[in-house]
Parts: C-alpha cells; structure tokens; sequence
C-alpha cells in the first residue's frame, strides 16, 4: 500500500454540520462535497483484483447490489494481468458508443454499459473519463429516464455511480439528484428504485451537495424506512427499505452534529427492530449504533468534565475523555432489552446462517447502546498490558496490509464504499483519493 495509506488520520473525513451546528456558530452552509485531490500514480500496484472471463465478472450488473456480511464482503480476488492498454483502448470504445447513441439497440447500449462498468470497477480511470464527462453524464442520463429494459436502467444508475467515485465533481449532484429522485418514487422495478436510492446516495455524497441537500436526501430515505417503502409505491419491500436504511447511515457520517434529527430517526429504526427480515434489522441495529456513537464527541478545553455526570464521561484505555453532549433514546432501558433478545435470537423461522448475522450484530449494538464509546467488534479482554483489545473488526487489504474498523461511522463508510465499488474496493482504496479520504483509517502490518 502507499505510505500515504499508513498514516494515522484522527477525524471523520469530509463531514459537514447540521443547520444547528451552523446556527451556533452563524456560518453558511459549507459544501459536502470532496475536493478533487491529485491522485497517486496508478503504475506498480500490488493490490490484488480479479481477472474474469468476461465484462460481468467484477460486479453484481442487475437487479441486486449486494448487502453481504463484511467477511463476506473483503474476500480478495486474483490477481489481473491486463495489460493497461487493453483495457485504456476498450473503454474509449465504451465511452464513444455510450456518448454516439445512434441506431443503438436496448441490448447493446446495455452490453456497452456493462463493459463500461466493469473497466471503472477494476482500475482507477480518472484519467480516461474526465475530458468525457461533459458528454457521459447526459448521454447517460437518458437511459435512466427512458430506458428500455429493467436492466439498462439499473445499468446507467450503476454507471453513474462509479462516474460521481472516480470523478468526484461539485456540480455533477445538480445535473442528476432530480433524475434519481425520480427514479425512486415513479420507477416501475424494485431493482430501479434500489439502484436510484444507491446512486443518488453516491451523488449526494461525491456530486457536492450541501449539507441542506444532504439533510433533505437522508429524509427521502427515512420517509421510505417509516412507511416500509409505500412512500415510493412499494410497500412491504424489504430490499428497498435495507438500501434507503443502509444509504441514510452513510449519509449520516457527513454530519457533525445529529441531535436536532434523532429522536425521530431513533423511532424509525426502533419500529424496524420488529421487522420480518434480517436484513433490516441489522442495518436499522447498525444506525442505532452510529447515533449513539455520534452523541459522544472528545472533551474540549471548555469542559468542566469533575462536574459532569460520570456516567456521561468516558475515559482511560489510553483514549481521549469522551463527553456526553445529548441523549438519544429516552426509552434506553427497554431498547437495551429489544437488543439482548436479538442477540440471542433461536426463531426456528431463522436460517442458521441469519441467526448468527442477528447475534454477531446485535451483540455489537448492546455494547455500544451501553458504552457508546465502543465500536464493532469491541473486546473488554486485556491484553499482556493490561489494556483492553477494543475494536477486532479487522479488514484484509492484501499484500500483508490490515484495517481496523474501531468504529460505527467507519463501518458505514466501508460498506457504502463496498457496494458501490464492489471487487473494486482494493484497487480504489490504494489509488483513489477520494476513497482513501472516505476512509482515512489506520493501514498496519501484519
């Protein structure tokens, strides 16, 4: 990995602040967009991706995005030996038969899309899109408004969803926020709404919108959690309601300040805590855990911390003091009990292998929802120091480089960074900067 990937970042990167947070200190709305860093040089990369047979081979193309388990998600692929100027001269094909729509079949713009995907999955091709971007992002634009097919509208949603990650640009949330908004309430497939609800949390996140964008795209979603999709016609549909779930927790790790939203977010996803399905228990579990996370910021100078609550101060393991700054859920106690059951949740309705995803999640979330200063994985044990473990969420980068993933606001960056990217993650992670920025964490060896 590069040496900048070794460096030791403290803060949460590319987060803005709440309307409240900016009327305290009576300043405009910063942006929350990334700034376009110089990238690291692509040549003599060691992270290993994956050499397929064909286009489809380094990502899910059509009707799902994947919400797999992290250990699921970090398995490495093998190594790809394309030779640069292969893949350089047949995505310039790509990208002219995508920009030259004439006499195009529904089956071959798809065919295109799909090639296209792929090249900006497996390699960082900033490079090779930006003198085209002009005439990407509209010609692509149309297939999501008209497509033909189910598949050649999720492909373009796709599509510009790995445009808004390798080119991040300010103004690009602008030209398609309407168009996946649309997507999402009028589509006529639930795989169209998933892939809007993703795409449009890609463009909120990488396309520059302010945070009152970002603030009003994270109730988009929470309407939809609320009404368990029928807000967009789809009531009762699990997947939707786990993508607009698992987008909003991504969201929220661009916001300082939280309080003023969540109380009624918390009511949201304490409903879902009931819900049917694995899937949308977890990641309602997980967004519970992020807002308890996020209420506890590091103590500053004006802190009078011997006159606090103790049990509002968290310190010593070697960590900075952590202070209480509001409360999340009044009903603590009885939240506490909902997620003990789930953690030992045996419903012979459960598959063996979502009885262990509800008690490997959920026994994270008590622990945080107890100790909020506790991230995934958090282990009390001590170690020959005498110091606790912590975190044991571990990350496998390849090439004897480790992640650790010591908090909630981390964990949401790398599952949203993983299903959008996909087999892709390694490769971007090493030379995108704005994936790195994402997730600024700690790189160790083995």
């Amino acid at each position: 990995m590069h040496d900048l990937r070794k460096q030791a970042l403290g803060l949460e990167s590319g987060k803005t602040m709440s309307r409240k947070a900016r009327s305290k200190l009576g300043t405009p709305s910063p942006g929350g967009s990334r700034s376009n860093s110089a990238a690291p040089s692509r040549s003599g990369s060691r992270v290993p991706s994956r050499n397929v047979s064909d286009d489809e081979g380094d990502f899910s193309d059509g009707t799902q995005w994947s919400t797999n388990s992290i250990d699921e998600m970090i398995a490495p692929g093998d190594a790809d030996d394309e030779a640069s100027e292969t893949w350089i001269s047949d995505l310039n094909d790509r990208m002219n038969e995508i920009i030259d729509r004439k006499r195009s079949s529904a089956e071959g713009r798809e065919q295109t899309l799909v090639g296209f995907i792929s090249h900006l999955t497996r390699h960082y091709a900033q490079d090779q899109i930006k003198h085209k971007m002009g005439e990407l992002v509209p010609s692509i634009l149309k297939s999501v408004k008209s497509g033909q097919t189910e598949r050649e509208t999720v492909l373009a949603l796709r599509a510009l969803g790995m445009i808004l990650i390798t080119d991040p640009r300010d103004e690009v949330y602008d030209t398609v926020a309407d168009t996946f908004k649309r997507s999402i309430n009028d589509g006529e497939y639930a795989a169209v709404k998933i892939a809007g609800i993703r795409s449009l949390s890609a463009a909120t996140f990488y396309g520059g919108a302010s945070t009152e964008e970002v603030e009003e795209v994270m109730d988009l979603f929470l309407d939809i959690v609320s009404s368990d999709g029928a807000v967009v016609e789809a009531p009762d549909n699990a997947e939707i309601v786990t993508a607009a779930l698992e987008e909003w927790g991504f969201l929220a790790t661009q916001l300082e300040d939280m309080e003023e939203t969540t109380e009624a977010a918390m009511d949201t996803f304490v409903d879902q805590l009931e819900s049917g399905d694995v899937d949308v228990q977890v990641a309602a579990g997980e967004n519970i855990a992020l807002l308890f996370e996020k209420s506890y910021t590091d103590a500053e100078p004006g802190d009078d911390v011997e006159k606090l609550d103790p049990n509002d101060v968290e310190t010593g393991h070697g960590q900075p003091t952590m202070i209480k700054r509001y409360t999340v859920y009044r009903q603590k106690h009885l939240l506490q009990s909902t997620l003990e059951s789930l953690a030992k949740a045996s419903s012979k309705r459960l598959s063996k292998k979502d009885r262990k995803q509800l008690h490997t999640a959920f026994a994270d979330i008590a622990h945080t929802v107890e100790k909020p200063t506790r991230g995934p994985r958090y282990s009390t044990a001590l170690d020959e120091d005498g110091r606790e473990y912590g975190s044991r969420m571990k990350v496998n980068l390849g090439a004897g480089s480790i992640m650790t993933i010591d908090a909630w606001w981390k964990l949401a960056r790398f599952q949203g960074l993983k299903r959008l990217l996909q087999a892709g993650f390694l490769v971007h992670y090493e030379f995108n900067e704005a994936v790195y920025e994402s997730l600024p964490v700690v790189v160790d060896d083995e």
